[in-house]
């Protein structure tokens, strides 16, 4: 029993496909030697802000096999969210990984799927999925597994795909055969880097998470710095500058889960309607999105700053 890593990797990644994923890559699970200094120095200078959640769990953040007793494999997965279309050119902007449901929700339940799949094929396997809701580095564990490279601006970017896609893991107790990782295609390209309003890249591949407009207008929970003010390009609730000038992204293709798609009137809404946003047009357009992750209030206030 469990003595074929090879055959195991091959039909994890056909259910993989077949359950709607963009590619799976795997990797062994280990602690991550290359991302402890650049984690420690990152949270030193304090550029993750008021996420104090950061701090936390920094060994399980590091090594999955402290999340995962027994755990021997890292199965990263990327999920398209890529719109087909998007808000009208006179809105105040919302980032395209929030159009549709919530992707926690969406990604949780293809990856209970996923792990039911290996259980019913392979045996009796311990495992857990993690979805941005751990302490679980994602884009060092996918860049590990092959797909693709962390970039200038910290995303994980991959050839012809680009980066609009959201990234998962199980970890497990199931010997695997690993991929390789690829290598870095930024280049000379400073795209990302000369397009932040907040210079939040402060250099090639370090981001100042509490410079970043997604931060300002999801994270932080105050009211936002008058300093800022004319910096935000109409962001209301996160920001995709530094993907859509990535050259990268020229190659994105939309997405075919309809869960995905944003509700109707959230491509329709005008500046003047979002400043006249009610608590129940609120509710209705993002019942189910991660938009509601900063409330009513939260929303009210960055359209305020915005209006100002």
């Amino acid at each position: 029993m469990f003595d074929n890593p090879s055959r195991y990797a091959q039909i994890i990644k056909a259910e993989a496909k077949r359950l709607g994923f963009m590619s799976c890559g795997i990797s062994r699970a280990g602690f991550l030697e290359e991302e402890a200094p650049r984690l420690e120095n990152w949270l030193a200078k304090n550029m993750h802000g008021e996420m104090q959640y950061m701090e936390n769990h920094f060994d399980k953040r590091l090594d999955p096999t402290k999340l995962v007793e027994g755990s021997k494999s890292v199965i990263s997965l990327l999920l398209n969210y890529f719109p087909q279309e998007t808000q009208r050119e006179d809105s105040y902007k919302i980032s395209k990984y929030a159009y549709g449901t919530d992707y926690h929700f969406v990604i949780k339940d293809k990856l209970k799927e996923l792990l039911q799949f290996m259980k019913n094929e392979i045996g009796d396997i311990d495992g857990r999925a993690f979805v941005d809701s751990a302490p679980v580095l994602d884009k060092a564990w996918a860049a590990k597994s092959g797909l693709g490279w962390i970039g200038k601006n910290s995303n994980l970017l991959t050839k012809q795909v680009g980066s609009f896609y959201f990234i998962a893991e199980l970890i497990v107790d199931l010997e695997l055969e690993t991929d390789s990782a690829v290598t870095d295609h930024c280049g000379n390209c400073t795209a990302c880097i000369d397009a932040c309003p907040t210079q939040a890249i402060v250099e090639p591949y370090k981001v100042d998470g509490s410079k970043c407009i997604s931060y300002f207008t999801i994270e932080l929970k105050e009211e936002l710095p008058g300093s800022l003010k004319g910096q935000f390009d109409d962001w209301m609730f996160g920001c995709d500058i530094c993907q859509d000038v990535c050259p990268w992204n020229k190659f994105s293709k939309p997405h075919n889960e309809p869960l995905f798609n944003p509700h109707p009137e959230l491509l329709e809404i005008d500046k003047k309607a979002w400043q006249e946003l009610t608590k129940e047009t609120f509710d209705e357009i993002f019942q189910k999105s991660a938009v509601k992750r900063t409330k009513f209030e939260g929303l009210k206030r960055n359209l305020r700053f915005l209006e100002e």
